[in-house]
Parts: structure tokens; sequence; C-alpha cells
């Protein structure tokens, strides 16, 4: 021991699953936790795997057990033997520290930490890992006293899980508590690399594309989501299935934006319909729940899936790949062809927000404001994405969506020229009559719509003229302006008059009033 160490705590100092951890100095000063295996694990592991397969077996043959049981149970087992691969969980966390630890707090601070692996002092049963003092995010004591900012830590383990789960696909599989601790200068630091997952791209956009489903409220797509990633068997009613994600989750006020709530009402369709989960996707609803709970340590109302909106909303619209803009589409454009006017205000308002911020943004706030720079969209990347909605509406698949906007344009025109439109004109302050409720509203979303969307052109004013410019000159551009043209023409035609006598009547009872 001696020659390994300068010394060794005598007894071990933390349990670590299926070994113990000690606290030693190498010769060179250096403050390690060298985790050591419990003896005799493998043949014990061996056992368990036998003993599995033949109640799995069991089961299946006599109690009609699903048919993935035994695929389950090879998956639990292979977990079993990589965990107490200490070498393969060495290498998990050198690739877990190359991804996610390398000047992720902005101005060259990592503020994911990864203790560093000591290759000298291990093997496949004892690991050497860097001493990392930390406070647990359990111990809200301790956190108030070094002064620790709560929504800051949220939001650099919030923005890591996704980058895991959504970006690259290599993640951690339990988060929880134990194996993610606070330091003194803010950081998140990273412990047991022994469960990890890695879920390749096409279930990465599908996750993606389940979360789009569930904001917009549509069952199909979502049943059609489970189809297409293999989690309901062939030949299963998807309308069926729809038809329960109704009943499950009811009206929008029952809809949760809680993980572990959601999970809750999926649970009783997933077992009605056999519901077969590829064995990293298992291991994603364990990481977002181990997530969203250790998230709730330090904020009660923490809700994952209301948080990773806004990050979900930039990968959509930095990624060119078809598959994401076809996301993004369905995000904004309903089957039938209209618009949600109401998610393109919201992001809209959301680009126009960070316009704002930059701009009453001072000279030292760079640091202060680095946790949260993952909230905020690349404007080059918000061009494009316009840019390639706008190809779509002006293209042969877009020809619904264009007979949306020609109606909705006349209908925003139509407010204008109604009478109540015009509370303000040649009326005395205070007494400005009766206003449609409904035409008022929709004149003051257009306002501040056509508002945000300037102050998002403010963001990258000559990407945005050159591509306005760029979408202007193609034919099906101008053809479009044309039958928008023609149909105001054609809508106004008896409107116009009409407004004009009601602004004349107006001007003479005004003319009146001064008069007296």
């Amino acid at each position: 021991m001696s020659d390994l160490f300068a010394d060794i705590s005598p007894e071990p100092i933390a349990a670590a699953s299926l070994g113990q951890v000690y606290k030693a100095h190498l010769h060179s000063g250096e403050l390690v936790a060298i985790k050591v295996q419990r003896p005799g694990m493998a043949p014990l592991l061996t056992l368990d795997a036998l003993l599995f397969n033949m109640i799995g077996g069991q089961l299946k043959r006599f109690a009609k057990a699903r048919k993935d049981l035994l695929v389950a149970v090879n998956e639990i087992v292979r977990h079993m033997f990589d965990e107490i691969d200490y070498v393969l969980e060495g290498k998990n966390a050198e690739r877990f520290a190359i991804l996610y630890s390398q000047g992720s707090g902005g101005e060259g601070r990592t503020s994911i930490k990864v203790p560093k692996v000591y290759w000298t002092y291990t093997r496949k049963s004892i690991l050497a890992l860097e001493w990392i003092d930390g406070i647990k995010l359990t111990d809200a004591e301790r956190i108030s006293k070094a002064n620790l900012n709560r929504k800051k830590m949220i939001d650099e383990g919030l923005y890591c899980s996704l980058r895991q789960l959504l970006e690259d696909g290599f993640f951690h599989a339990d988060p929880h508590p134990g194996n993610l601790v606070a330091t003194e200068d803010g950081s998140l630091a990273y412990f047991d690399f022994g469960m990890m997952g890695d879920i390749p791209r096409h279930y990465r956009v599908g996750l993606i594309q389940m979360l789009v489903h569930y904001v917009n409220r549509d069952p199909l797509g979502l049943a059609n989501d489970f189809h297409s990633l293999g989690f309901v068997p062939e030949g299963t009613d998807l309308h069926a299935v729809a038809t329960a994600l109704s009943v499950a989750f009811g009206d929008g006020r029952r809809q949760s934006n809680d993980f572990q709530g959601v999970m809750n009402h999926l649970y009783d369709v997933m077992y009605d319909f056999n519901f077969s989960l590829p064995p990293d996707y298992a291991l994603v609803i364990r990481a977002l729940g181990s997530l969203e709970g250790t998230a709730k340590a330090l904020d009660p109302d923490f809700k994952v899936i209301e948080s990773a909106y806004p990050f979900v909303i930039g990968r959509l619209l930095a990624d060119p790949s078809p598959d994401m803009r076809k996301i993004l589409r369905e995000l904004l454009i309903r089957d039938d062809g209209s618009i949600r006017w109401n998610r393109l205000e919201r992001l809209i308002a959301a680009i126009s927000q960070q316009s704002s911020e930059e701009s009453s943004k001072k000279p030292g706030d760079e640091n202060t404001a680095s946790s949260s720079d993952w909230r905020s969209f690349d404007m080059h990347s918000v061009v494009s994405a316009t840019e390639d909605l706008f190809h779509f509406i002006l293209s042969r698949k877009g020809w619904r969506v264009r007979v949306f906007l020609i109606q909705d344009i006349v209908k925003a025109s139509d407010a204008f020229l109604q009478e109540t439109t015009f509370p303000g004109i040649f009326e005395e302050e205070g007494n400005t009559g009766e206003l449609n409720p409904e035409r008022s509203r929709m004149i003051r979303r257009l306002i501040n719509g056509v508002q945000s969307f300037r102050q998002a052109i403010s963001l990258a004013p000559n990407a945005w003229t050159a591509m306005l410019i760029r979408v202007a000159l193609k034919p099906e551009s101008q053809r479009f302006i044309l039958d928008v043209f023609l149909a105001l023409v054609n809508y106004s035609h008896d409107k116009v008059p009409e407004t004009c006598w009601i602004c004349m009547s107006k001007y003479l009872n005004y003319l009146d009033r001064q008069w007296r």
C-alpha cells in the first residue's frame, strides 16, 4: 500500500453501490478517491443473471408474460455487468468530460466538473479518481451558507442534461443527488459513470418530436411517434392509442409540465397497449426522472418539460436537417394548414426579448449572464429557419397554408376597416365607445407581433434584409402577394365605402362638438 499511496484512510468513507470509497494521497501530493469493488461480485452477478433468466422464462411460459420480458431481463443483466467494470467506467468518465465539461461555463471557466481518472492506479475492480469536495444538492443549509446561486446551478445542470439527451446522445442515466454535487465556486460535479446510456440520432429526434406533439396536444401525432419508434407492436390500432392518450391527459387544464405527472398519465396507456420501450429509452425516462427530482431539491417548483422547451426550440431552429425542419413546421402549422398564431407569437416574442436583454446588458454583466446563454437563439439560424419555412409555404405542399394565410390576412384587414377599430379618432379622451373585444385583441396581438418582429430583426438586420430580398424576388412570392392583393380588393370593395362613410360621420360629429 505504501508503495502506491502516501496515505490512505483506514476505513471506507462512503458506499458506492457495488463498492466502497477510500480517501488517499498520492506520493505526488494529489488527493484521490479510491473506489474498490466488493470481493466476489462477478460470480454473484452471474448467479443473479441466471436466476433472472430462469424466472423470466417461467413467467413467459406459464403466466403469459409479455414477449419482450426476456429482452428487458438481458438489458438489466448487461447493465449490472457494465457497473462492475471500472475500466469501462473510467472511459465513460473521460468521454463525458470531453463532451460536456470543456469550458462550458463561458470565459474559459468550466461549470460542469468531472473527476480526472488516474489510470496508473485503475484496474477492472479498482478506480482512482480526482478528489472533488462538494455539497449535496439536498443540503439546503450548506448551499445557503456557501451563497450559491440555485437558479444558475439548475440552468447549468439542465443545459448539460439536455445536451446529453438531445444533442450528443451519450448521457448519465443516474443523476440523483448522490451523483451530482455543487462545488464551492458554484460548478456542478458529476460522479459514478457506471450506468450510462447512448441513444442514436433517430431516437433523439423522436424525443423532440414527442415533446412537440405533447405541447401541441396532438394525441394522434404522439401515437404515430410511438409507432415509428417501435414502442407499440405492429398492427396496433393507433386511433385507439390516440383516444386512450386523450382520456389519460384530459383537457388542457389537466396537462402537466411536470415529468412525473406526464409519466403517471402515460403508464396505464403503456400497459394497456403492450408498449415495449427500447432499453436506452427506459434509461432516458430514469435520467429525466432523476434530473427533475434532483432539481426539485433546489427549486420545488421546477418542471423539466417546461424548462426544456426553450432548448428544444433552439435545436429546431439551429438544425437544418429535413426531419428537424419537419418538426418545426408541425410546431407552427396544424395538419389542416392553418397557422398556430399563438405559438408563432410566443416564438417571436422570445427572440425579441433576447434583443431587449442584449441592448440593456451592462458592460460587466457577461459572466453573470453566461449560465443562461443557452436559452438565447442564434440569429443566423433563426433567419435560415424562417427562409426554409417561407420556401415550404410557397411550395406546392404549402398551398393549404397559403389559403389559410390569405383568410387570416383578410380577417386582420377587416378588423382595421371596422368602425370599432377607430376608437380614438375624433373622440374625446376617455370616451372611446364600445369596442369589439375579439377584434381589439386581434389588433393588439398584431401590433405586438410586428413590434417583436422589428426587435428580432434589429439583432441581425443585414441577414434579415438579404433573406427577405431573396424570398421577395422568387416568382412564387410575387404570385402569392398578387393573390393577397386580389383577395383584399375583392373583400374590401364593399367595406371601404362603408368605412369611409363611418369616418365622415365621426368627423362631422367631431366638428359639431367643437362648434358647440
